[in-house]
């Protein structure tokens, strides 16, 4: 039953706020106010919301006595962010990245693990404790990772793609980790490996469940319910959490099945449409797990053990991208792709929490324990979060000691380069989205050679589909850029939305001394100006052009009619 009041306590004053909605009208309002402060002082929000929730949590001001609405709505949050990325990702995606997510995901955690094991036994800590920490250092927070990269635009190009595989992955190993501490901790004569096998029995069972709805029951459902939009999307948001709900039942995560059931209908028509009208609703509840997640910090246990806390964030921020890099350039896969992928395991989870919470009150860790594996979280989800939105100029500080791990021949993202060596006229052309992809085909009908790159593996498969040459790589990558047929290039074209990527596309090409002439696409007129100084010939602006065009060929049919006179 809800709570009709809330109080807040700090230095044995008591604030008492008249019910619940006043105190969580309150909770917002402060959450905006730090939320603006962040964003001037061009801050992540994340971090500030997480700030917020410490501050009035228990552990500073008390304000929050709402534990349990803030958590519903947390898991509300978790449970859509889940399913609108398991939205974007069909079949098709899985395949091909389940490899790769596979590996470097159970490598990882093997790595993680016993590495972080060794440098528990060196500190003194006891056999069991060791383990613990060593387990809490594996797990990355799907959650914080995903909404990053959403807010980059990031989760469907490639390196996006493989660490939501690998996240993943750690989840379901979250899964048998719970099991084997509970075995271990309960009097029940259930093994380890018949709680394992029936966890994998279940998880059949769900699957076969999940791809007869897709292949009898979704089809003809979501073409009833598609002609109401609003009805259409209150059953994507009942799917989501009815999956959700029903994996946690089974024993494994709501974030599992949240993702299942978004991948459930990533084959339909409609899941553009429920992506598009989820992403604000997802937005505003995620705002309350980074709450729940500040004001759960408990800091009167912080400070104890700061220097092996400093030493395991450490190894988390370096060593666990650092395994990741490896894997993944052994498998073929270029540098660049490798440490942006990597920097997404620089941080411990939630659940990295809760599995410390679970060994407290099971006797096998002390609350000092507890208080390390918090610091480690509060300092790795910080650090992290820079580490990811600063992604590409750290890669760019870095690339020069990162090429180790990267093969002479990445053939991972070998792309299809079909361009004939004597190809006249030729265009390289980045982005194939739909106004890339229209540039692209109206270029080719008029007799140039079109050469397209794109960061989307889906489409860049698309391109090669349509016949276009097509490469895999990035507009911010200057030795990719420098392996492109520049010399024979009349026109380079960006379609690119984000001006930053761009600049630096210009800069690449005039540092490489390219002669022939820059085309880049602008979202807002006001941009014209910075892209004609940065070097570029030609600005394109999307939807002024297409607007006047459209104008210029209405206009075209017919003059104007003078409008008749009105009778007297």
């Amino acid at each position: 039953m809800a709570q009709e009041s809330g109080s807040a306590k700090r230095g044995g004053i008591v604030i008492v706020f008249p019910d619940i909605f006043t105190e969580m009208a309150v909770l917002l309002l402060v959450t905006a106010a730090v939320g603006a402060l962040g964003v001037r002082l061009r801050q992540p929000l994340i971090v500030a919301f997480i700030a917020v929730g410490i501050l009035v949590g228990p552990s500073v001001l008390g304000w929050v006595s709402a534990n349990d609405q803030i958590d519903l709505l947390a898991k509300f949050g978790i449970t859509l962010l889940l399913f609108v990325v398991g939205l974007k990702l069909d079949l098709h995606i899985i395949r091909t990245m389940g490899p790769v997510a596979l590996a470097t995901g159970l490598g990882q955690v093997a790595f993680t693990s016993i590495i972080g094991y060794l440098i528990g036994y060196a500190f003194g800590m006891a056999p069991v404790t060791a383990l613990y920490v060593a387990v809490a250092l594996t797990f990355s927070s799907t959650i914080i990772i995903v909404k990053l990269l959403s807010d980059k635009r990031e989760v469907d190009m490639l390196h996006g793609r493989i660490a939501l595989g690998f996240l993943i992955v750690q989840d379901l190993v979250v899964v048998l980790a719970m099991i084997g501490l509970n075995a271990a901790g309960a009097t029940s004569e259930v093994s380890l490996t018949q709680a394992a096998f029936a966890v994998l029995l279940k998880g059949a069972g769900f699957l076969l469940f999940v791809g007869l709805t897709m292949r009898y029951l979704l089809p003809r459902l979501l073409h009833m319910l598609s002609r109401s939009q609003e009805l259409l999307v209150l059953f994507g948001i009942a799917w989501g959490l009815a999956l959700a709900a029903l994996g946690v039942a089974l024993g494994f995560s709501k974030e599992v099945g949240a993702f299942v059931a978004g991948v459930s209908l990533a084959s339909t028509p409609y899941r553009d449409a429920l992506g598009a009208r989820l992403t604000s609703v997802r937005d505003f509840l995620l705002l309350f797990f980074f709450l729940d997640l500040g004001a759960r910090l408990d800091l009167g246990l912080l400070g104890a053990q700061m220097v092996e806390s400093l030493v395991f964030s450490l190894f988390v921020l370096v060593g666990n991208p650092l395994i990741v890099m490896i894997i993944m350039g052994r498998l073929g896969y270029r540098s660049r792709t490798s440490f942006l992928a990597g920097l997404t395991v620089a941080q411990i989870s939630e659940f990295s929490l809760i599995l410390g919470a679970l060994g407290v009150s099971l006797g096998h860790i002390s609350a000092e324990t507890m208080g390390l594996i918090t610091l480690v979280g509060l300092i790795t989800i910080s650090a992290s979060t820079y580490m990811i939105i600063y992604s590409q100029p750290l890669y760019a500080l870095l690339a020069p000691w990162l090429k180790i791990f990267e093969r002479r021949q990445p053939h991972r993202e070998a792309g299809r380069l079909t361009v004939p060596d004597d190809a006249a006229s030729l265009v390289i052309l980045f982005g194939l989205g739909r106004y890339g992809s229209g540039i692209a085909r109206i270029l080719r009908e008029r007799g140039w050679r079109v050469l397209a790159v794109d960061f989307n593996p889906d489409l860049v498969r698309a391109g090669g589909i349509m016949k276009n040459a097509v490469v895999f790589g990035d507009a911010e990558d200057p030795e990719f850029i420098a392996t492109l047929p520049l010399g024979r290039a009349q026109w380079v074209v960006s379609t690119a939305r984000e001006g930053y990527v761009n600049r630096s596309l210009i800069h690449t090409l005039q540092n490489l001394a390219y002669r022939g002439r820059i085309a880049i696409a602008a979202q807002a007129p006001e941009d014209v100006a910075r892209l004609e100084q940065a070097g570029a010939d030609l600005v394109l602006l999307p939807f002024v052009d297409a607007a006047r065009e459209a104008a210029d060929r209405i206009a075209g049919q017919d003059s104007p009619q003078q409008p008749a006179p009105m009778d007297q």
